[in-house]
């Protein structure tokens, strides 16, 4: 299977470039686009002549003759605009899929702190939108520029060959329509950028309405989501009437006034016809040409709003337009045994709202399971978070004596793999939820976190649809199709963030014991509220309500902090006690 060859861009934020990126499309364009624009003025002249011939009384061979070359030359010039348009439509493909892996690229190769502060609707927008509007905006100047610009020059020079004074008289009007199209520019950009602010805000809504339909229904919320939805589509409706009336009832004002020369064209072309100064076929090719050229203005005038209105779209997409950067997938890892240590780690996602976690230090290697308890808010999850490197922290969190933000992210992600609290299933296969396109064997893994008998009786076995995010599944087994993706690899750190939330006690117990029979050779830091089987893990982290800690084994704990030993024995003894005593 061929990659995609990625050709690096130079500063993709400035629009000349990607004219300059596809030089040859583009001198394929220039090349047919001035040979039939040239050409085509060639068209109404021959057809004069042969208006000529005929009220002349030529031979029937000399007017079959004019009819064969008009024709042929009609046929060349559809020929060459074919070609035209081939290549002005590769260039528009061409840059939308540039435009859209610059984004795609800025997007991924910004930091977490950065794409939480990241709209989904809006970005979505800007990738699919405003791409194509951008990329519309370029195609249609692009082709204006020949069908409009090249053609009226062509028409003019033709035009001013057969009388200067009735051409300069008749085109007065033209640069009429063409200055009221430029007055009305400030007002379609400003609609335009009111539409497009708008059509983000409803793309954000529709995503969220979809991503939280179940929770609304269950609250009730339904019809209430569904008036606000709708008065927000209402809004966003009058925004795109306003957006586009201006530029597309505008058209005929245009085209009405620069047709208004024609009155001068039938009246002096007329006389000049009486007088014996033109031809018939002169003047009939003299009214096609003014014609086409009051037609070319009027959309002329057109593609100014319509360039307003792309320039709109560019704006926005305009920061996320960076140089491509290649992902660093070089790795100098250490080999043999992995040694974790944290020393004074404080973290937080807002400085201004000040840390979550402060001081915490600890140290765990290959073999180990650490877990990490605390109150309700104490920080579990974000201690989980912190030792995955992709947020900034405070303190030393080094692997193998180097520190963490010194490792790439790649090499970052073979050494640690992560399960947060909530799984994140695709809308895919089990199989493929596991391996993320790895290919590899997920028969060991599925015994590990006790899903094989789950599989079993699934008719479509590993291949068996998940539905949007794991809704065909249990929340237990959700959540185990998850722990097996982190578990896969049997990377060096496997951070679990509370995994057994769904998982019955006895099958919780069982995972236990498979990560401590074939994990050997894995760190396991497993952040859990439920501690029954913390009796049984190697060190244990108690995080405290003052952003601080204790670390320790099971019994050390137990003797030295109140607050641990409170929450086992409620947990496992006294509920154990109930259990028994309801059994």
């Amino acid at each position: 299977m061929s990659k995609l060859k990625i050709e690096p861009m130079k500063q993709p934020d400035k629009i000349i470039n990607y004219w300059k990126k596809e030089r040859f499309v583009v001198a394929c364009i220039l090349l047919f686009g001035l040979s039939c624009n040239s050409l085509i003025i060639l068209g109404p002249i021959y057809q004069g002549k042969l208006i000529d011939s005929i009220a002349g009384g030529d031979n029937l061979y000399s007017v079959l003759i004019l009819s064969a070359t008009y024709v042929a030359l009609i046929g060349a010039i559809q020929i060459l605009r074919y070609f035209k348009r081939f290549y002005i439509r590769r260039f528009a493909n061409s840059t939308s899929s540039t435009m859209r892996l610059m984004i795609y690229n800025n997007i991924m190769n910004k930091s977490t702190s950065e794409l939480d502060n990241e709209n989904t609707g809006n970005l979505m927008t800007r990738v699919i939108s405003d791409v194509d509007l951008c990329v519309e905006g370029m195609r249609k100047f692009t082709t204006e520029v020949f069908d409009t610009g090249v053609l009226m020059i062509s028409y003019l020079i033709t035009m001013l060959a057969y009388d200067i004074k009735i051409t300069v008289l008749s085109i007065i009007f033209i640069p009429i329509a063409m200055a009221l199209a430029e007055k009305l520019k400030s007002v379609i950009y400003k609609y335009s950028r009111d539409y497009r602010r708008k059509s983000s805000e409803v793309a954000d809504n529709t995503y969220n309405a979809i991503e939280n339909s179940m929770l609304y229904r269950v609250t009730g919320m339904e019809t209430k989501n569904r008036t606000r939805y709708n008065d927000e589509l209402l809004d966003l409706q009058n925004k795109a009437i306003k957006a586009n009336i201006l530029e597309n009832s505008m058209q005929p004002i245009y085209n009405i006034i620069a047709m208004l020369g024609i009155i001068m064209v039938i009246y002096l072309g007329g006389t000049k016809v009486i007088n014996g100064g033109w031809t018939v076929g002169k003047f009939s090719t003299y009214v096609v040409i003014f014609t086409a050229m009051a037609v070319k203005a009027s959309k002329a005038a057109k593609l100014f709003n319509s360039v307003q209105k792309s320039h709109v779209s560019w704006k926005r997409i305009k920061p996320y337009l960076t140089e491509y950067k290649e992902k660093d997938n070089s790795s100098n890892i250490n080999k043999g045994p992995t040694i974790l240590s944290v020393e004074n780690l404080s973290f937080s996602y807002d400085e201004s709202k000040g840390n979550i976690i402060e001081n915490i230090s600890f140290e765990g290697k290959t073999g180990e399971i650490i877990g990490v308890t605390g109150s309700i808010a104490s920080g579990k999850s974000t201690l989980g978070l912190s030792l995955l490197g992709l947020y900034p922290y405070i303190g030393s969190i080094k692997i193998d004596g180097r520190e963490l933000k010194d490792y790439s992210e790649y090499e970052r992600s073979q050494m640690i793999s992560y399960l947060g609290h909530k799984p994140q299933l695709l809308s895919d296969t089990i199989y493929n939820n596991i391996t993320l396109g790895s290919k590899k064997d997920i028969t060991s893994v599925l015994k590990d976190v006790c899903f094989d008998t789950d599989l079993s009786v699934m008719p479509n076995g590993k291949d068996t649809l998940v539905g949007n995010s794991g809704i065909k599944l249990s929340g237990g087994q959700q959540a185990r199709i998850a722990l097996a993706r982190s578990l896969l690899n049997k990377n060096r750190i496997i951070i679990l963030d509370d995994p057994f939330s769904a998982v019955d006690m006895k099958t919780e117990e069982k995972i236990i014991e498979n990560m401590k029979s074939n994990y050997k050779e894995s760190l396991i830091i497993l952040v859990s509220h439920r501690l029954a089987i913390f009796n049984s893990i190697n060190k244990i982290i108690l995080l405290k309500s003052d952003k601080t800690a204790d670390y320790g084994t099971h019994n050390e704990l137990i003797n030295k902090s109140e607050l641990y030993a409170t929450i086992f024995n409620l947990q496992c003894i006294e509920g154990g006690r109930q259990r028994w005593e309801i059994v």
